[in-house]
């Protein structure tokens, strides 16, 4: 077994963690030193005080959904009527939120929805042709699920969804869908998604296109620790060939009204994850916290253990609010909670681009 000495040696030296060192800390009671070695990683990437996050919104299009996940208590089946609570937004509605979140000082919108069945490539052009021809704004939207999806129902491959979409305006991809790229573990949680290799597929085709995208992970359900390793093993070795992630981004499965009933992670849990992920992802710059499952105090806890972005203020987000969260922030809430962690608040773009503090005007 590897020294937990020798693993700090490691870091410090600048060197790769293998798989072996990272189940290791997984083990390790010493949860401050785990915390301290994350944080020397953050500060030898990000040398100033900084902390930054972004002003956007989830919009979520359609909540009809094939896919029926287990840990889902946002979708509704197709079929379902408006009545009993299914919806398509329309051009006006997600203008309407666009145009708030602009008015806020947004710069980006992140769009994603369910499996809908009725929903082919032409509905996801046409929208992103009015966005971008009525709002100057950045659409980070579809995940590499719904991607997947997309090409099925449209009967195209994967590149070519993503050549449309592209043309169509579509800027950034983010890294939902991952929840655990095991696919023992996704047979459990989410059968009819795409596999964890179709996940992956996704973001290499995306990332060859010359475009950036986030990676995520949703733990702590039904995966052992060696599956968040190899996780991020998958993601790590993507990374390293196509350099193409801006982000990390870890949250824990939320249990109210899911089918999938477990405990719910603790904090000293996520911290862990956090941290090991700092040490581990050593070819992916960012790593943002997760106050929106977390709360912000743990949020703020996890500027210690490696993160150094605190994710969006969450003008709207639906998914984990129909699973039990309710915790929300303002911009000025989410700085308050940055100063107090001995940090300047900064705002960022999805590239990560510095857009100013919050007392500054952004251009």
């Amino acid at each position: 077994m590897t020294d937990p000495r020798e693993i700090e040696r490691k870091v410090l030296a600048g060197e790769r963690l293998t798989v072996a060192d990272a189940r290791l800390l997984f083990d390790v009671t010493d949860l401050n030193w785990l915390g301290s070695l994350a944080d020397e990683v953050r500060w030898c990437k990000h040398p100033d005080p900084v902390v930054t996050y972004i002003v956007d919104r989830n919009v979520n299009y359609t909540n009809v959904c094939d896919a029926y996940c287990s840990f889902c208590a946002f979708y509704v089946r197709p079929g379902t009527t408006e009545a009993d609570g299914a919806y398509t937004h329309p051009h006006q509605v997600i203008g309407e939120k666009i145009r708030e979140t602009i008015e806020l000082g947004g710069h980006q919108i992140l769009i994603q929805g369910g499996h809908n069945p009725g929903l082919g490539i032409e509905y996801y052009e046409e929208l992103f042709r009015y966005i971008k021809d009525t709002f100057d704004i950045h659409i980070h939207g579809l995940s590499p699920p719904e991607i997947d999806h997309i090409s099925r129902v449209s009967g195209l491959s994967v590149r070519e969804v993503l050549e449309r979409l592209r043309a169509a305006g579509l800027g950034s991809l983010p890294g939902g869908g991952a929840e655990i790229l095991v696919d023992s573990v996704r047979n459990r949680i989410a059968k009819l998604k795409v596999d964890a290799d179709g996940w992956i597929e996704v973001m290499r085709i995306w990332h060859e296109l010359g475009m950036r995208s986030t990676a995520t992970m949703m733990f702590g359900h039904v995966e052992t620790p060696d599956d968040r390793i190899e996780h991020l093993r998958k993601l790590r070795d993507l990374q390293d060939e196509t350099g193409g992630f801006t982000a990390f981004i870890p949250w824990i499965f939320q249990n109210e009204n899911t089918k999938l009933q477990k405990p719910k992670t603790t904090a000293a849990d996520y911290l862990r994850t956090v941290a090991i992920s700092r040490l581990f992802l050593d070819n992916v710059d960012n790593l943002q916290a997760s106050w929106v499952t977390m709360g912000p105090k743990v949020g703020q806890l996890s500027l210690g253990y490696g993160c150094n972005d605190f994710g969006s203020i969450m003008i709207e987000e639906n998914v984990v609010r129909a699973a039990g969260v309710s915790f929300t922030m303002t911009e000025p809430d989410v700085a308050r909670v940055i100063q107090a962690a001995g940090f300047t608040p900064m705002r960022r773009n999805v590239f990560y681009e510095r857009l100013g503090t919050p007392a500054e005007p952004v251009h």
